[in-house]
């Protein structure tokens, strides 16, 4: 699998992932979105740049999705529980938004 990004090529595992987090931009994110049927909200790129800054400038961290709740509610200032971000990443907020960011793909199950 891969993605067809302004002309070129973006190589992914057989799960969509990305091989290389180098070849990120936000025009793949809203490619990669579109292909899981997700449409990004100004939250949603909240959430994705989280997820992206915690992976590059906190040695490969991937938060699970109560760590993720915990982060959008302090970003947000407002209280946040799972299923207003699932609401954004219907297929589990941790793994589906952390394709969309670029990052490879999580192992662990994610949630709490």
């Amino acid at each position: 699998m891969s993605y067809e990004v302004n002309g070129k090529t973006i190589a992914t595992n057989a799960n969509g992932y990305l091989e290389n987090i180098e070849d990120w931009n936000e025009d793949v994110a809203k490619a990669i979105a579109a292909t899981e049927s997700v449409t990004l909200t100004e939250k949603s790129w909240d959430l994705i740049n989280f997820l992206r800054d915690e992976y590059i400038n906190n040695g490969g961290n991937q938060p699970n999705d109560r760590n993720i709740v915990k982060a959008m509610s302090d970003k947000w200032g407002t209280p946040v529980q799972s299923k207003d971000l699932y609401e954004l990443f219907p297929m589990q907020p941790s793994k589906q938004a952390g394709k969309i960011a670029g990052l490879p793909e999580s192992r662990r199950k994610g949630g709490y």
